[in-house]
């Protein structure tokens, strides 16, 4: 595996603080009610997005869950449009129409978040046969929660990825509760990773905490695809420090798990010591990162809320009718 320059560890770094801190504005807008719709934040899984779309090339493509403006941010999504869309205005993503859960970006080969619990699912296998019936070497990333893990869909595409051999590489993000119900008592066999042996494809089950091992481990499985060796099956073990939604207050966990996973994985503090024992950083600088990354989420803010409504006779502009 090829070593990990100061420049990518940096760049990771700078990707987790801003998940987190764009992740916290929006809750407190949300909670203000500055805009409607859902909004399911991503704290404390910004290590499997950062570390997994790092792995990648720019070339290469991602599908997102309704969890997912970390995926969208660690791809290198505008934080402007990605506000102004969460704000429902015209210079949004979707121009103000899909809210937080259908941020895309084709020219980032984002190929969008999904409201749909496993949504995105097929849309990689499409990718996938485009990729393969290309032959520029493109893999996709596909990221998908435990609740997804128990979908039809979530086999059928295994299997037929698996028989094509496209280069998909599937990372279920098992944060251990689909909305309210553990993944104790939804996944038998408590591992969906081992999953991977029904189609004969490599299967890993990694610490999602852990922005190194998640690189090193969709690095590995992309090397894999582009050899024509068609899909792996990821399993990132991790955890959501809020509800399922801001107004979720997650009562069916316990304080002492939550407090426990907060304290020991949180994978921005994790990431941070890490970089400041390789003397890499100080906490100085660190601290430098965090206010310039603040002013950019606030930026975007000013910018989405100058930012001008949706013109209601334009609302069907790209919906063809018959």
């Amino acid at each position: 595996m090829p070593k990990i320059t100061k420049e990518l560890k940096l760049k990771m770094l700078k990707d987790l603080i801003t998940i987190r801190r764009f992740e916290e504005r929006t809750i407190q807008m949300y909670q203000a009610g500055e805009f409607g719709g859902y909004l399911h934040p991503y704290v404390g899984q910004e290590a499997v997005a950062v570390g997994a779309c790092a792995a990648i090339e720019p070339e290469d493509y991602i599908v997102s869950t309704h969890r997912g403006h970390g995926h969208c941010i660690a791809k290198g999504a505008d934080l402007n449009k990605m506000m102004a869309e969460l704000l429902g205005k015209a210079t949004g993503y979707c121009k103000g129409r899909g809210g937080s859960m259908h941020i895309a970006d084709t020219e980032l080969k984002m190929l969008g978040a999904n409201g749909i619990v496993g949504g995105g699912i097929p849309i990689s296998i499409g990718a996938g046969f485009s990729c393969k019936m290309r032959k520029k070497g493109e893999v996709v990333l596909c990221f998908f929660g435990d609740g997804a893990a128990n979908n039809g869909v979530f086999h059928e595409a295994l299997n037929m990825t698996a028989v094509f051999k496209l280069p998909v590489i599937f990372i279920c993000e098992n944060n251990l509760y689909a909305i309210s119900m553990s993944s104790l008592d939804s996944v038998a066999g408590k591992d969906v990773g081992k999953r991977a042996c029904a189609y004969n494809i490599p299967g890993h089950i990694i610490e999602g905490s852990d922005t190194i091992e998640v690189y090193d481990t969709v690095k590995k499985a992309a090397k894999h695809a582009r050899d024509g060796k068609g899909p792996s099956l990821i399993e990132a073990k991790t955890y959501r420090f809020y509800g399922h939604h801001p107004n979720d207050p997650a009562e069916y966990r316990t304080k002492e798990e939550s407090e426990y996973y907060k304290k020991e994985k949180d994978p921005v503090i994790i990431f941070k010591d890490k970089l400041i024992k390789e003397k890499i950083l100080t906490k100085k600088d660190i601290t430098k990162m965090e206010e310039e990354i603040l002013k950019d989420v606030e930026s975007s803010l000013e910018f989405a809320r100058k930012s001008p409504e949706p013109d209601l006779d334009l609302f069907l502009e790209e919906v063809k009718q018959i």
